[in-house]
């Protein structure tokens, strides 16, 4: 699983911000805004891995449960690929 190139995160006003760029700002009109833990997942998926990778990264970064990681893991990229953010 990994994040389409043509996007690049930024801390704007010390919010996470997602923002499109080159060709992709010409399909994607907007910003994405991020907590920190969406951050860090997605400059964790802007690179090829899989979901157990980052579940293990999350728990690796965050004292989180490996269920509570699990199931953050899944939802993030459930709404990166519902979006069409994922390749």
């Amino acid at each position: 699983m990994k994040i389409k190139k043509g996007f690049v995160l930024r801390v704007v006003g010390g919010e996470n911000v997602v923002v499109p760029v080159g060709e992709m700002s010409k399909v994607f009109h907007g910003m994405i805004n991020l907590n920190d833990t969406g951050a860090f997942m997605w400059k964790f998926f802007s690179e090829e891995h899989t979901l157990e990778e980052g579940v293990d990264a999350l728990c690796a970064e965050y004292e989180v449960e490996r269920e509570r990681a699990a199931a953050d893991v899944e939802k993030f990229m459930e709404i990166i690929q519902k979006n069409g953010f994922a390749e």
